[in-house]
Protein backbone atom coordinates (compact mmCIF):
# COMPACT_ATOMS: atom_id res chain seq x y z
CA UNK A 1 0.00 0.00 0.00
CA UNK A 2 2.90 2.76 0.95
CA UNK A 3 4.49 1.66 -2.45
CA UNK A 4 1.36 2.26 -4.14
CA UNK A 5 0.49 5.81 -2.87
CA UNK A 6 4.55 6.41 -3.39
CA UNK A 7 4.07 5.79 -6.77
CA UNK A 8 0.87 7.55 -7.36
CA UNK A 9 2.93 11.15 -5.47
CA UNK A 10 5.63 10.52 -7.91
CA UNK A 11 2.96 10.28 -11.42
CA UNK A 12 1.42 12.98 -10.00
CA UNK A 13 4.85 15.22 -9.65
CA UNK A 14 6.48 13.63 -12.98
CA UNK A 15 2.77 15.15 -14.88
CA UNK A 16 3.40 18.56 -13.15
CA UNK A 17 6.21 18.45 -14.37
CA UNK A 18 5.51 17.62 -17.78
CA UNK A 19 3.09 20.49 -17.87
CA UNK A 20 5.39 22.92 -16.32
CA UNK A 21 7.90 22.36 -19.03
CA UNK A 22 5.03 22.08 -21.57
CA UNK A 23 3.33 25.72 -20.53
CA UNK A 24 7.62 27.23 -20.26
CA UNK A 25 7.77 26.08 -23.86
CA UNK A 26 4.39 27.52 -25.00
CA UNK A 27 4.77 30.74 -23.57
CA UNK A 28 8.16 30.45 -25.41
CA UNK A 29 5.76 30.86 -28.23
CA UNK A 30 8.20 31.54 -31.62
CA UNK A 31 11.46 32.37 -30.02
CA UNK A 32 11.83 28.05 -29.61
CA UNK A 33 14.15 27.21 -32.55
CA UNK A 34 15.06 23.54 -31.85
CA UNK A 35 18.13 22.83 -34.31
CA UNK A 36 17.36 20.35 -36.91
CA UNK A 37 20.38 18.26 -36.20
CA UNK A 38 20.46 16.94 -32.46
CA UNK A 39 23.35 18.53 -30.77
CA UNK A 40 24.21 20.94 -33.33
CA UNK A 41 23.80 24.89 -32.36
CA UNK A 42 21.07 27.07 -32.92
CA UNK A 43 22.89 29.91 -33.10
CA UNK A 44 22.99 31.57 -37.27
CA UNK A 45 22.06 34.49 -39.31
CA UNK A 46 20.04 36.35 -37.03
CA UNK A 47 17.79 37.58 -39.96
CA UNK A 48 17.05 33.05 -40.79
CA UNK A 49 16.67 32.54 -37.11
CA UNK A 50 13.51 35.48 -36.79
CA UNK A 51 12.40 34.52 -39.99
CA UNK A 52 13.45 31.34 -41.43
CA UNK A 53 10.32 30.90 -43.50
CA UNK A 54 10.76 34.25 -45.60
CA UNK A 55 12.23 32.48 -48.71
CA UNK A 56 8.60 31.04 -49.58
CA UNK A 57 6.56 33.23 -48.47
CA UNK A 58 4.58 34.40 -50.98
CA UNK A 59 5.91 31.70 -53.79
CA UNK A 60 4.67 28.40 -55.11
CA UNK A 61 5.21 25.49 -52.61
CA UNK A 62 7.84 23.15 -53.79
CA UNK A 63 6.26 19.77 -55.41
CA UNK A 64 7.08 16.78 -53.59
CA UNK A 65 6.20 12.97 -53.78
CA UNK A 66 7.77 11.14 -50.76
CA UNK A 67 6.66 7.80 -49.43
CA UNK A 68 4.60 7.16 -46.26
CA UNK A 69 5.40 4.74 -43.08
CA UNK A 70 3.88 2.14 -44.72
CA UNK A 71 5.29 2.65 -48.07
CA UNK A 72 2.57 4.75 -50.21
CA UNK A 73 3.52 7.39 -52.30
CA UNK A 74 2.13 10.76 -51.36
CA UNK A 75 2.71 14.06 -53.21
CA UNK A 76 1.90 17.86 -52.60
CA UNK A 77 -0.21 17.96 -55.99
CA UNK A 78 -2.61 14.86 -54.79
CA UNK A 79 -4.16 17.93 -52.44
CA UNK A 80 -4.21 20.89 -55.09
CA UNK A 81 -7.47 22.11 -54.38
CA UNK A 82 -7.18 22.15 -50.50
CA UNK A 83 -5.04 24.09 -48.26
CA UNK A 84 -2.36 22.47 -46.55
CA UNK A 85 -0.31 22.75 -43.82
CA UNK A 86 3.14 21.09 -44.26
CA UNK A 87 4.94 20.50 -41.25
CA UNK A 88 8.51 19.28 -40.18
CA UNK A 89 9.45 17.75 -37.00
CA UNK A 90 11.11 14.88 -35.88
CA UNK A 91 10.67 12.18 -32.82
CA UNK A 92 13.37 14.05 -31.29
CA UNK A 93 11.91 17.64 -31.07
CA UNK A 94 10.34 18.66 -27.85
CA UNK A 95 8.61 21.71 -29.42
CA UNK A 96 6.94 19.85 -32.28
CA UNK A 97 5.40 17.10 -29.90
CA UNK A 98 3.75 19.89 -28.09
CA UNK A 99 2.04 21.57 -31.41
CA UNK A 100 1.28 18.66 -33.16
CA UNK A 101 -1.51 17.46 -31.18
CA UNK A 102 -2.96 21.10 -32.00
CA UNK A 103 -2.24 20.18 -35.49
CA UNK A 104 -4.76 16.84 -35.15
CA UNK A 105 -7.35 19.13 -32.81
CA UNK A 106 -7.39 22.03 -35.70
CA UNK A 107 -7.24 19.38 -38.96
CA UNK A 108 -10.49 18.06 -37.44
CA UNK A 109 -12.16 21.43 -36.41
CA UNK A 110 -11.22 22.65 -40.48
CA UNK A 111 -11.90 19.59 -42.21
CA UNK A 112 -15.15 20.65 -43.66
CA UNK A 113 -13.39 23.08 -45.48
CA UNK A 114 -10.85 20.78 -47.01
CA UNK A 115 -8.03 21.42 -44.70
CA UNK A 116 -4.83 18.79 -44.25
CA UNK A 117 -1.66 18.57 -42.58
CA UNK A 118 1.06 16.85 -44.21
CA UNK A 119 3.65 15.80 -41.32
CA UNK A 120 7.38 15.53 -43.39
CA UNK A 121 9.24 13.78 -40.60
CA UNK A 122 13.14 15.25 -40.80
CA UNK A 123 14.60 11.89 -38.90
CA UNK A 124 13.91 9.15 -41.37
CA UNK A 125 17.16 7.79 -40.16
CA UNK A 126 14.95 6.61 -36.86
CA UNK A 127 13.35 4.09 -38.45
CA UNK A 128 9.62 3.70 -39.33
CA UNK A 129 8.55 1.64 -36.34
CA UNK A 130 10.31 4.56 -33.65
CA UNK A 131 8.54 7.58 -36.13
CA UNK A 132 5.26 4.96 -36.17
CA UNK A 133 5.27 4.82 -32.36
CA UNK A 134 5.95 8.62 -31.58
CA UNK A 135 3.34 9.36 -33.65
CA UNK A 136 0.60 7.41 -32.30
CA UNK A 137 1.49 8.29 -28.62
CA UNK A 138 0.96 12.21 -29.64
CA UNK A 139 -2.15 10.86 -30.95
CA UNK A 140 -1.66 12.81 -34.57
CA UNK A 141 -3.54 10.45 -37.71
CA UNK A 142 -2.62 12.60 -40.36
CA UNK A 143 -0.26 11.47 -42.94
CA UNK A 144 3.40 11.19 -41.81
CA UNK A 145 5.96 11.55 -44.84
CA UNK A 146 9.55 10.79 -44.92
CA UNK A 147 11.51 13.90 -45.12
CA UNK A 148 14.24 13.82 -48.01
CA UNK A 149 17.53 16.04 -48.36
CA UNK A 150 16.31 17.44 -51.26
CA UNK A 151 13.02 18.25 -50.42
CA UNK A 152 14.16 20.13 -47.17
CA UNK A 153 16.37 21.93 -49.38
CA UNK A 154 13.44 23.00 -51.26
CA UNK A 155 12.06 24.25 -48.55
CA UNK A 156 14.94 26.63 -47.59
CA UNK A 157 17.06 24.41 -45.89
CA UNK A 158 15.15 22.95 -42.53
CA UNK A 159 17.68 24.23 -40.08
CA UNK A 160 15.14 24.64 -37.14
CA UNK A 161 12.11 22.71 -35.92
CA UNK A 162 9.70 22.84 -35.96
CA UNK A 163 8.72 24.18 -39.67
CA UNK A 164 5.35 25.02 -40.58
CA UNK A 165 4.39 25.85 -44.32
CA UNK A 166 0.35 27.05 -44.84
CA UNK A 167 0.11 26.26 -48.86
CA UNK A 168 -3.47 27.78 -50.04
CA UNK A 169 -6.13 25.73 -52.62
CA UNK A 170 -3.84 27.43 -55.49
CA UNK A 171 -0.30 25.88 -54.08
CA UNK A 172 1.08 29.27 -52.78
CA UNK A 173 2.98 29.92 -49.45
CA UNK A 174 0.51 32.15 -47.30
CA UNK A 175 2.72 32.06 -44.25
CA UNK A 176 5.60 30.22 -43.31
CA UNK A 177 6.46 29.82 -39.28
CA UNK A 178 9.88 28.52 -37.36
CA UNK A 179 9.61 27.56 -33.53
CA UNK A 180 6.88 26.50 -31.48
CA UNK A 181 3.95 28.44 -31.93
CA UNK A 182 0.99 29.02 -29.72
CA UNK A 183 -2.63 26.93 -30.75
CA UNK A 184 -4.03 30.26 -31.27
CA UNK A 185 -1.87 31.51 -33.90
CA UNK A 186 -1.47 28.24 -36.09
CA UNK A 187 -5.45 28.50 -36.03
CA UNK A 188 -5.28 32.34 -37.33
CA UNK A 189 -2.80 30.93 -39.95
CA UNK A 190 -5.00 28.41 -41.38
CA UNK A 191 -7.95 30.78 -41.21
CA UNK A 192 -5.84 32.91 -43.03
CA UNK A 193 -4.79 30.01 -45.53
CA UNK A 194 -8.15 28.59 -46.14
CA UNK A 195 -9.80 32.03 -47.00
CA UNK A 196 -6.53 33.12 -49.46
CA UNK A 197 -7.32 30.08 -51.54
CA UNK A 198 -11.29 30.83 -51.16
CA UNK A 199 -10.63 34.19 -52.50
CA UNK A 200 -8.55 33.39 -55.49
CA UNK A 201 -10.92 30.79 -56.21
CA UNK A 202 -13.83 33.00 -55.99
CA UNK A 203 -12.04 35.57 -58.22
CA UNK A 204 -11.29 32.78 -60.67
CA UNK A 205 -14.63 31.84 -61.22
CA UNK A 206 -16.48 35.21 -61.57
Amino acid sequence: MIVGISLMLWAGWHNLRQRRIAMQLAEANHVVLTPAQPGSSAQGDDAEAEDPGAKLRGKTAPAFTLATLDGKKVSLADYKGRPVLVNFWATWCAPCKIEMPWFEELRKQYAGQGFEILGLTADADAGNDVIAKTAQKIGVTYPILLATDKIEDAYGGIDYLPMSFYVDRNGKVVEATGGLSSKDEIEANIKKTIASGATTAMKGGE
